[in-house]
């Protein structure tokens, strides 16, 4: 990222000396980023993740992933050993303020890792960039976080919303389908989603004849599905998550549009969730960054270790996770451990290349993914990858003035 940063931030002020910027919030004054403490002292990482609710299932693959990434490195990062400090945000974006600073001003953190949600992810924002903590987001793709609330200290190993959704435009033409109904929940991401949605399609000639929204998270969708059965597009897409996409892909089956409509997605309309759904999600298609069955050799291993690790088998969130504490590798490995030197960790990270499970990527200007997008079909219990939908897409990140 370069020259100005949108919001008062510039880049060279931010850099300069051993201290960032020291923001006034509505708690009170918070201690700046990366003030020197011995280093021989653990490095204080911050997880701000849900640990309950409907994305609990999320919150737990990222903490694993990221845990899995120190571990592998001895238990440590840039030679120093990580205290954990942890705060569960129930996906609720009115306490994102109060948890954020918890982990800033009561734990002193040196690193912030979070969210999912996306709206908790835009409560954070206001308090990293005042603060100038380094911030790696390992899902949350609110476009903003990437775009207009771009800053030096913000960096994302995950995806924008607006990514996950586009490539499906392709997708949806090659099947010959011209008309779609999107269905979501009513928050930041599924509006952001369809968008992306709605773009690829329609430069694919496609229509998108509806846009159904549901409150979040509510899981009620029996209503919406009535609708979309008198519509009769020709296809529908869909973004939900966790115990939200369970319901959701079980109800589309028991109304009978499955194998009436063909079903597409978001990705995350079926990570996760396959165990809990018996043959409801068999054949839904979606594009996402990770798949099963990827012919890369560090996801060989990663899921090898993982399910050692942790008797589960990973996902995309896990994935999210472990590519987090791989990149704040990177950028401790740079400066020995010394967080303080700002301009140099910012600056390895910036130019990393990181070997994923889910392939090899690099950051944009803006410090989100620039990975590919894979077509995926569930077989089984598995999100077979079927191909690449879109090869190394980049998030437009508008209002980011990098």
């Amino acid at each position: 990222m370069k020259k100005n940063i949108p919001g008062g931030f510039d880049r060279r002020e931010f850099l300069k000396g051993s201290a960032a910027i020291a923001g006034a919030t509505a708690v009170g004054t918070l201690a700046p980023f990366g003030l020197a403490r011995a280093q021989g002292a653990k490095l204080r990482v911050g997880l701000m993740l849900p640990y309950t609710g409907t994305y609990t299932p999320l919150g737990v693959a990222i903490t694993n992933g990221f845990k899995l990434a120190v571990e592998e490195r001895g238990g440590k990062l840039g030679g120093r050993e990580i205290e954990y400090f942890v705060v569960d945000d129930e996906s609720n974006p009115a306490k994102a303020p109060e948890n954020t600073n918890k982990l800033i001003q009561r734990d002193k953190v040196d690193v912030l890792i979070g969210t999912v949600h996306s709206g908790v992810a835009m409560g954070m924002a206001k308090i990293v960039r005042e603060t100038g903590i380094l911030w790696i987001n390992p899902n949350a793709g609110a476009d903003e976080v990437t775009g207009p609330l771009c800053a030096p200290n913000i960096f994302r190993t995950s995806f924008s919303n607006w990514q996950t959704t586009h490539a499906l435009g392709k997708v949806l033409k090659a099947k010959g389908h011209k008309t779609a109904v999107f269905i979501t929940w009513k928050y930041a991401a599924g509006e952001q989603m369809m968008q992306g949605f709605k773009e690829g399609f329609e430069k694919e000639g496609g229509k998108l004849v509806k846009e159904l929204y549901t409150p979040f998270p509510q899981v009620e969708f029996q209503a919406l599905l009535t609708e979309i059965a008198n519509i009769k597009p020709d296809a529908v897409v869909a973004f939900f998550a966790g115990g939200g996409a369970a319901k959701f892909l079980k109800d589309y089956q028991a109304a009978g549009l499955k194998g009436k409509i063909p079903l597409y997605g978001s990705g995350f309309l079926t990570d996760g969730v396959l165990d809990a759904v018996g043959d409801a999600a068999e054949g839904v298609e979606t594009t996402l960054h990770y798949a099963d069955g990827l012919d890369v050799k560090k996801d060989r291993a990663f899921r090898l270790a993982y399910a050692k690790t942790y008797k589960l088998q990973p996902d995309v969130y896990a994935v999210q996770g472990y590519d987090a504490g791989q990149l704040l590798a990177t950028g401790l490995d740079a400066v020995k451990g010394d967080i303080s030197k700002k301009a140099d960790m910012i600056k390895a990270m910036e130019a990393a290349r990181i070997d994923s499970p889910r392939g090899q990527w690099t950051l944009s200007k803006a410090h989100n993914p620039v990975q590919d997008m894979y077509l995926r079909k569930v077989v089984g219990k598995e999100n077979k990858v079927q191909g690449v939908a879109w090869k190394a897409l980049a998030d437009p990140a508008r209002g980011c003035k990098a």
